[in-house]
């Protein structure tokens, strides 16, 4: 894959997660914070473990130590997006500049548990633009629980609108 194509899947994302904040505004705090059983609890669970993996993945691209985030770490949806939009700012940077034959390359990183890997790196960026989809499937599954239709985030919605635009 290359830089271009990756940059399309990182737009998206950003659409994405940007369309789900808006429709997750609505929600009533109880709704929002709501234990639904599932891996995260609730959409507040949820949309912090998305941001808390993508800021994850962030720091080892661009070398820096990890930090997980919490659920109690950001208690409410503006502390969520406040966090989301720093770490947009630093993807967006990383995509700017990285170049093709970085893409293409292996990227060593150590996970939680102390084991090495080393995926091309792009491969790696990928995952995360797929784990993101993953989870918001979860959230909106969540909303769909407590009455409320969620907001359509499938790729084609947005290659759609991206080609209605040009």
């Amino acid at each position: 894959m290359n830089k271009k194509e990756l940059q399309l899947f990182f737009e998206y994302d950003a659409w994405a997660d940007r369309l789900f904040f808006e429709s997750s505004a609505a929600l009533s705090g109880e709704q929002y914070c709501r234990d639904h059983g599932t891996s995260f609890g609730s959409i507040h669970g949820t949309l912090v473990h998305i941001l808390s993996a993508n800021c994850i993945w962030s720091a080892r691209w661009n070398k820096r130590t990890p930090i997980p985030l919490k659920p109690e770490d950001l208690t409410v949806l503006e502390s969520v997006k406040k966090q989301w939009n720093t770490y947009r700012l630093d993807i967006d940077n990383l995509l700017r500049t990285i170049s093709e034959e970085a893409l293409q390359s292996p990227f060593p990183y150590t996970d939680f548990k102390g084991t090495v890997h080393a995926q091309t790196l792009w491969l790696q960026m990928l995952h995360k633009v797929n784990h993101s989809s993953y989870h918001r499937g979860q959230a909106a599954a969540m909303m769909r629980m407590i009455g409320v239709k969620p907001v359509g985030t499938d790729f084609i919605n947005y290659a759609r609108i991206m080609e209605n635009n040009e």
